[in-house]
């Protein structure tokens, strides 16, 4: 029989005096190989926007494919992008083609498509089409309107120049909105087929259209051009609900007061609701003479028409003057109530009522996050190089191992990819590492329970139980659970545990429904060793979780964590106060507890996700005073960076 070649990470870890081999084998493969120039990589992506018009489409087929083209692309616009010519898509039909005059309107669509795709140098590569789009209902015919989905997707350079919709405002000097036309010469305000028009339960004969498409293709080449010079603070395209709808989204967005004032050559409701493809842009105010002039040396169409105010969070307000005439002038807060209702109306189905008059309270007294962070960070200067090795460990489900792995590999560490299967079949893998990461995910998808399955695996496996057992003994080990990863610490009795008894596990969120959201929370005095030197923290951080409240078995067990400094973790509000309001604290844990570490400092586990939240451009909001290093870290990579340091000073 042919023996057996020896995997790349075999090898590495025998190379190292690791490990022995007796036979057997191990499926584990280095999770990233981090080479030249791969900090700059990891700024690299791919941008994906969709575009659908299916009620244009029923004014005019032909102009409903190219809006729906024209939708996409205004939405792609925003992601810096490699070319115009390299954006393919996914066009998905959906019609009653079978029906009279159905196959000739599906035709005239495709056609004007082509012929749009052709213009703007832009391809499909698949898609999926559902041609039988009616029903027999008694005696009538019931059809879908003539539907043409289409998803645009393209290279993006660098993810940190993507503009997001939210106005941002300028502490230094005023911000200015922009309006500028894609594809027609700005004289053109057409309702048919528009948002407004449906209100109205009207259908419209003349709908908004692209009249020239090399127009559209300068549009979108110089905004481009723009975002990468930086120029673009925010930015929205018009293509559901018109001019107002996209200016009133981005003040919601941002949280913040604007005056806007545009003069036209229609009405005042025609000009706020007619849904000619375009974009609304914020600039600061210095720079809108460049921005003007860039389109304009293009002949596309740029109108100044507002600009931000000072007032922000509950004292903002809205101000809409259209030709001369205020049409709009009212709180921010009151329209954007009015704005959620539909979105309230349907969480009223799904999650607590009082928990949907906490968020509304919430929103309407939101105001500016004040992070605070006292130490310095930064991405190691031995990316992945080691020496210290840690296991990131997954289990079916599981979907949270290249987050971690990168976070690690960042702070100095080699990261391993080790599936449960793995230590299965190998118990010993286990003594080739300092660390292990339990990842977040849905383990056995959480069928069993919130991390129930997989905690079963360990627990009832005498030989994997023996590995985790003496890992966890050994006094130069360290271990972090995220999300799943912390319902599991929880369950092993890791964390939380009393006379080697579990005490700790984690209920469904008092909200009763899976809660996502980026909240805010503060790193309280602890001896965990991955948080030293980050005391008094408050920082942004992603939570993902339907089972994330902290609850002990019993009554007087949190007064014990409490007494012993083992409370992390907890969420707060903007101005680092602990939160029991919804959605600042997302699960409704008592003390607003978000993690617990084990009394010896050594395990940690969290509820939210610093593995998610260790560049900058994962955040929504990071904000310019933090700061950040050449690989864009943020704040959390020191806690990483404390493992390695912990296991340096061992040594000494």
């Amino acid at each position: 029989m042919a023996r057996r070649k020896k995997s790349q990470l075999e090898e590495r870890l025998e190379e190292d005096g690791a490990m022995e081999r007796k036979g057997g084998s191990i499926r584990m493969t280095l999770i990233m190989q981090w080479g030249d120039g791969a900090m700059k990589s990891q700024l690299v992506g791919a941008a994906v926007a969709v575009g659908e018009q299916p009620v244009k489409g029923l004014v005019c087929a032909k102009a409903g494919a190219r809006m729906s083209l024209a939708e996409s692309l205004t939405n792609l616009v925003f992601a810096p992008i490699t070319d115009l010519r390299d954006v393919k898509c996914s066009g998905n039909w959906m019609w009653a083609a079978k029906l009279p005059g159905e196959g000739a309107r599906l035709a005239k669509a495709c056609d004007a498509l082509c012929a749009a795709m052709g213009v703007l140098g832009v391809a499909i590569d698949g898609g999926k089409d559902s041609l039988s789009m009616a029903a027999q209902v008694g005696n009538d015919v019931v059809k879908a309107p003539g539907t043409l989905v289409i998803s645009a997707y393209a290279p993006c350079t660098d993810v940190t120049k993507v503009v997001t919709p939210d106005l941002k405002g300028n502490d230094s000097e005023p911000t200015s909105l922009i309006y500028v036309r894609f594809g027609n010469d700005g004289s053109q305000h057409r309702l048919g087929g528009s948002a407004l028009a449906q209100c109205l339960k009207q259908v419209g004969n003349v709908s908004a259209d692209i009249d020239d498409l090399p127009l559209f293709d300068k549009a979108f080449r110089t905004l481009q051009s723009l975002i990468n010079q930086g120029q673009i603070l925010a930015g929205h395209d018009v293509s559901d609900g018109g001019l107002v709808t996209a200016v009133l989204e981005m003040a919601f967005a941002g949280n913040r007061s604007i005056n806007v004032n545009i003069n036209s050559s229609a009405d005042p409701v025609t000009t706020l609701f007619a849904e000619e493809a375009g974009v609304v842009l914020e600039v600061v105010s210095s720079s809108v003479n460049i921005v003007a002039e860039a389109f304009t040396a293009h002949q596309v169409p740029v109108q100044l028409i507002g600009f931000t105010a000072a007032e922000f969070g509950p004292e903002a307000s809205v101000q809409i003057v259209v030709n001369d005439e205020t049409v709009v002038e009212e709180k921010l807060n009151s329209l954007r109530n009015v704005w959620e209702e539909t979105s309230t109306r349907l969480e009223l189905l799904q999650t607590s009522h009082s928990h949907v008059e906490e968020q509304t309270t919430f929103l309407n007294k939101a105001t500016t996050i004040n992070y605070k962070v006292d130490f310095e960070f930064g991405a190691s200067e031995n990316v992945g190089a080691g020496p210290y090795k840690v296991a990131i460990l997954r289990e079916e489900g599981s979907n949270g191992d290249r987050e971690m792995a990168g976070a690690f590999m960042l702070a100095g560490f080699e990261a391993f990819d080790v599936t449960m299967t793995d230590i299965m079949e190998d118990p010993s893998i286990l003594e080739q590492f300092s660390g292990i990461a339990f990842v977040g995910g849905f383990s056995y998808a959480d069928v069993l329970g919130s991390s129930k399955g997989w905690a079963s695996a360990i627990r009832f496996n005498p030989n994997v139980l023996e590995a985790f057992t003496n890992f966890k003994a050994r006094p130069d080990t360290f271990s972090f659970g995220v999300c799943n990863g912390c319902q599991l610490m929880g369950l092993l009795g890791w964390i939380g545990a009393k006379n080697n008894e579990p005490q700790v596990f984690l209920d469904e969120n008092a909200c009763g429904r899976f809660q996502s959201g980026f909240a805010t929370v503060k790193i309280e005095k602890n001896p965990a060793v991955m948080l030293q030197g980050m005391e008094g923290a408050v920082i942004g951080v992603w939570t993902q979780h339907g089972e994330g409240r902290f609850s002990y078995r019993t009554p007087t067990f949190l007064d014990e964590l409490k007494a012993n400094n083992l409370i992390c973790v907890r969420f707060t509000d903007g101005n680092g106060e602990p939160s029991m309001i919804y959605p600042e604290n997302p699960n409704g844990s008592e003390y607003s507890v978000a993690g617990l570490c084990s009394e010896d400092g050594r395990h940690l586990a969290m509820m939210p996700h610093p593995d998610r939240s260790f560049l900058s451009w994962q955040w929504p909001n990071y904000p310019a005073e933090l700061g950040t290093d050449g690989a864009s870290t943020s704040p959390w990579i020191k806690m990483f960076h404390n493992a390695y340091t912990w296991l340096d000073s061992l040594k000494h």
